[in-house]
């Protein structure tokens, strides 16, 4: 009697170790799931399309009907017939972290879109007819990047055989994206382009949907979970993937190394701060000539100050150093309309614009790093490039006011205030 008792439930007992619930997973501590494993709830139809594209209503009802036609649940995961058009999320997401798996079938050919863009790739590496497109390298690279780029290929070969669950781990802060297959990094850091600005002058958006690929092979995924990335975490993400050799300028408690317009900042909460209605420029003791800077800032609402560049130690150094680089409050309600492109945040002031759209909410800290190499200057905020430019080539300027110090080969580094209290902390060079 005790042995008919016991098999029936040691049978239940292992059947429901890998029953679909098993795999069914409760979100990991700090995510939410994106599939509820019943339904598609939380989900629209899109084909590959422009994000920026208007949709009207009656579009968005047909594409919705293709959805339901090519998209089930069966067994707690979604199935696509390799037809139809793409998942695509409700919500729009900027910086992730997601977890997902997935299982397709030979000569399939899949991906993930990030913010409305192509694509973590997913395919078949054994399929001869694409090795020349870099099948053979195996899934999870930014297939759509530029040839050549870092993250268009994987760094190894991580797919497992047909049949079998693959799973993803991507982490993107702005641009930056890293992506890990079964456990097995194959993208690192790299910045995944705007596959919709056909020159890939423009940066990927700062927020945008998730899309689930469906071209042509049946895929199942499961098990989709997602975490927003808050602004602490991202720069410190950041930061530590900076690289070696940086040297500290702030000490987090006095202006010890500082020189120029002392007496107008201060120490508050371990940041520098411009003093409220003072300004002028508070600049290092060294000067540098080819450097990269990394720092974070946090500006009030309306918050204006700049990043002396190659300054000569007096006058306005947006026009006697190198140039300054905006540090602005660029969407508020203050400079509504009233900016030349080339003042936003970032740019090179009264020379080059600055892509617009990466600062985070005023009373918010950025992260912000900077390459200076000869006359070029590069500017990555929060993780994307707002600023790629070469001041020598410039020839017109903002107000026809030229740049004399434009070709400045060295000078110091610093912040020009403007009468308000933004601050910075994190401050730390590493001459090139």
């Amino acid at each position: 009697m005790r042995s008919r008792v016991c098999l029936p439930t040691c049978l239940f007992l292992l059947t429901s170790l890998f029953a679909p619930a098993a795999w069914a997973q409760q979100p990991p501590a700090g995510f939410s799931a994106l599939f509820n494993g019943k339904d598609l709830t939380g989900w629209h139809g899109c084909p590959h399309l422009d994000p920026k594209e208007v949709v009207d209503e009656a579009k968005q009802t047909q594409w919705n009907d293709d959805m339901r036609k090519h998209w089930t649940v069966k067994d707690s995961a979604l199935v696509n017939d390799g037809h139809g058009v793409y998942l695509t999320t409700d919500k729009e997401y900027g910086d992730i972290e997601m977890l997902i798996e997935y299982k397709t079938v030979a000569k399939a050919d899949s991906g993930i879109y990030l913010r409305g863009t192509p694509q973590v790739q997913i395919w078949d590496f054994t399929e001869q007819d694409k090795f020349k497109l870099g099948a053979d390298k195996g899934s999870g690279g930014l297939w759509n990047n530029s040839p050549g780029t870092a993250g268009k290929d994987p760094l190894v070969l991580a797919d497992k055989a047909f049949g079998e669950w693959n799973s993803f781990r991507i982490v993107q802060v702005g641009a930056r994206t890293s992506v890990w297959l079964n456990d097995k990094m194959v993208v690192d850091h790299a910045i995944m382009e705007n596959y919709w600005d056909k020159d890939r002058l423009k940066p990927l958006a700062a927020k945008g949907k998730i899309q689930l690929q469906t071209h042509g092979g049946e895929i199942q995924w499961r098990n989709v979970f997602i975490r927003e990335i808050g602004a602490k975490e991202a720069n410190e993400m950041l930061a530590k993937k900076a690289g070696e050799g940086f040297k500290g300028l702030f000490n987090g408690k006095d202006l010890e190394g500082w020189k120029g317009a002392v007496n107008n900042y201060e120490v508050v909460d371990g940041a520098i701060q411009c003093k409220q209605g003072h300004g002028g420029v508070l600049h290092t003791t060294d000067e540098y000539a080819d450097f990269e800077v990394q720092l974070e800032f946090q500006l009030p609402p309306g918050g204006n100050n700049g990043l002396a560049i190659r300054y000569p130690g007096e006058g306005d150094t947006a026009y006697v150093g190198m140039t300054e680089l905006q540090v602005l409050d660029t969407e508020s309600e203050k400079y509504a309309n009233k900016l030349d492109p080339r003042q936003v945040h970032g740019s090179a002031y009264g020379m080059i614009a600055a892509h617009r759209g990466y600062l985070r909410p005023a009373g918010e800290w950025n992260y912000q790093h900077v390459t200076v190499k000869g006359s070029t200057i590069r500017v990555e905020l929060n993780g994307t490039v707002i600023l790629n430019g070469d001041v020598s080539k410039v020839t017109e300027y903002m107000a026809n006011s030229p740049h004399p110090g434009k070709d400045r080969t060295k000078g110091f580094f610093g912040f020009a205030g403007h009468s308000d209290p933004v601050r910075f902390r994190n401050v730390s060079i590493k001459p090139l």
